[in-house]
């Protein structure tokens, strides 16, 4: 299978604010998603989705990072899947409305890799 397109991610980053946006939704092939995920530390694919796992201190920092994940996800119009245990945060990504891992969820990793 192979991405019809290749969409770019366009960051766009303010004062207090950074958005990523994506034209296009486009299913990305199993190669793209291999390639991509090499770059994104911590990621690993699960089905139609990638998918992370972190650890804090404790409670308080877990939530703090869900709340810049959040932050994140709202600029970017594209909401994680997100489960938290005490000091442990599960983050899953796809693209539902293309049914499957897009070019959107592969920006909004990095993103939330880089807020960790």
């Amino acid at each position: 299978m192979t991405a019809h397109r290749r969409p770019v991610a366009i960051w766009t980053v303010g004062p207090g604010r950074s958005a990523v946006t994506v034209p296009g939704m486009n299913t990305l092939d199993d190669d793209t998603i291999r390639t991509a995920l090499e770059d994104l530390e911590g990621w690993e694919r699960r089905d139609q989705a990638i998918h992370r796992s972190f650890s804090f201190d404790g409670f308080r920092e877990a939530i703090a990072f869900i709340n810049r994940v959040a932050d994140l996800a709202d600029a970017a119009d594209h909401h994680p899947e997100l489960a938290n245990v005490y000091a442990s945060v599960d983050i899953t990504l796809t693209t539902h409305d293309a049914g499957g891992i897009t070019q959107k969820d592969v920006a909004l990793a990095r993103a939330i890799n880089d807020v960790v």
